[in-house]
């Protein structure tokens, strides 16, 4: 299997498992991606999904090139392509539950992108990120180029397409196209995943929910964001860990 969904409590991973190509991406591999995230999210015990690459020093050379060379004279092929890769990104971008990238090698183009679907972004020292459609005659996509727009700005955004440049850890936290380097990524995203999962899980859905709509173009509460703030005074969840705190201070 080159993707597979394994679960460890609260926490779930999906490991990208394609190492002979670097986890390069087949239009078979993104088509396979949303049903597994679908799985962790109806899980009710699963809290939080990892995106990660079952194999250490590596994380997503992007899509298969030698798949587009072959592939990419069909007009059917480059819509379902098209298709697939956008249902890829958006199953993690608008997945509930948090998704933590743990990015132990390159993200690069289509690697890149599905790290920046993701909430949270942990990169290795040694990794490097870029986005390479400009050296191949590729057009990204509005709703990648947004993804990357809302982490890092216009300006970055356009430096890095215009020349499709790698760059490297230091500078993706500079820039803020990662969140944090750790030696050992994917261990990181466990550590903060099971930090999220003790945390009530209504208020952090909650949060991703609300967080979405602002990145969507929301500048303001709704009926749907004033409501989730009023319920969540009516929750058992609220009562009991008030009534935890409580006693902790007692």
């Amino acid at each position: 299997m080159t993707l597979r969904l394994e679960s460890d409590g609260p926490v779930a991973t999906l490991l990208i498992d394609r190492a002979d190509k670097r986890n390069a991406m087949t239009q078979a591999m993104w088509a396979a991606l949303p049903a597994l995230v679908d799985q962790a999210m109806t899980d009710e015990r699963i809290a939080v999904l990892i995106l990660a690459s079952a194999t250490p020093g590596l994380f997503c050379a992007g899509a298969d090139i030698g798949e587009f060379a072959e592939s990419s004279g069909d007009a059917d092929w480059r819509v379902a392509n098209q298709a697939a890769i956008r249902a890829a990104h958006a199953a993690l971008a608008h997945a509930p539950k948090p998704v933590i990238a743990a990015i132990d090698g390159d993200g690069i183009g289509g690697g890149c992108g599905l790290a920046m679907a993701c909430d949270i972004r942990i990169a290795a020292p040694a990794a490097r990120l870029g986005i390479t459609p400009a050296k191949l005659g590729i057009v990204y996509s509005l709703f990648d180029t947004k993804l990357l727009v809302d982490l890092v700005g216009p300006g970055q955004a356009k430096r890095l397409l215009f020349t499709g440049m790698l760059i490297d850890a230091e500078e993706a936290l500079r820039i803020g196209l990662i969140d944090e380097r750790a030696d050992d990524p994917r261990a990181r995203a466990i550590s903060l995943a099971h930090g999220i999962a003790a945390n009530a899980q209504h208020s952090v859905r909650a949060t991703k929910a609300i967080v979405r709509k602002i990145l969507d173009g929301q500048s303001d509460d709704d009926a749907e964001t004033l409501a989730l703030f009023r319920d969540a005074f009516t929750r058992a969840e609220f009562a009991a860990r008030v009534a935890a705190f409580a006693q902790r201070k007692t």
